[in-house]
């Protein structure tokens, strides 16, 4: 009880200052990582550079709490590639690894069909209703390099919000009683 005691002191001895100070600093931390994160996008060609897996489906290659690095470049996806894609009318990217490309004759324009490792069937029924193939825009990026386990952290903040809470007020916290 007395460390609680001891932030609300510390709280209540701020100087508008340092208040001030500290702000602008957490301003500057938030900027950087968005910064980071634009800085990614570019260098990758992918809207979202980084993904956690979030299900078994790829196991054993990949599994549940692993994060992908993604990379989209011009070259024509090709079958075995694990890629990362967004479906029409969902909200959580899939990783999966393709495995039929279908290239139009008349356009050049390349279809993919996807299937997770570890599941029976193709993602046909995955797909937006009555879409038999992924095109190039469904496409967020391919999987270039992996960390095991490290995605835990977000799964977890997901799936029990209350964690995150915590740990926003404890940083927050922490950022407002700091001296320096």
């Amino acid at each position: 009880m007395g460390w609680i005691a001891d932030s609300i002191d510390s709280i209540k001895s701020i100087q508008i200052r340092q208040l001030l100070t500290q702000t602008v600093s957490l301003g500057l931390i938030v900027t950087s990582a968005l910064i980071i994160w634009k800085a990614l996008m570019c260098m990758t060609g992918s809207e979202s550079p980084v993904v956690v897996v979030l299900s078994g489906s790829m196991e054993p290659g990949f599994k549940r709490g692993d994060i992908l690095f993604l990379h989209m470049s011009k070259e024509p996806i090709r079958a075995g590639e694990i890629v990362v894609f967004n479906v029409d009318g969902r909200e959580i990217p899939i990783v999966h690894r393709v495995i039929k490309v279908h290239e139009r004759k008349d356009t050049g324009e390349v279809d993919v069909l996807t299937k997770g490792d570890n599941n029976y069937g193709d993602d046909r029924l995955l797909y937006a209703h009555g879409q038999l193939w992924l095109q190039r825009h469904h496409i967020m990026g391919r999987a270039v390099g992996f960390l095991p386990y490290v995605g835990w952290v977000t799964i977890i903040m997901t799936e029990k919000p209350i964690i995150k809470y915590i740990l926003i007020g404890a940083l927050g916290l922490l950022v407002i009683t700091s001296k320096d």
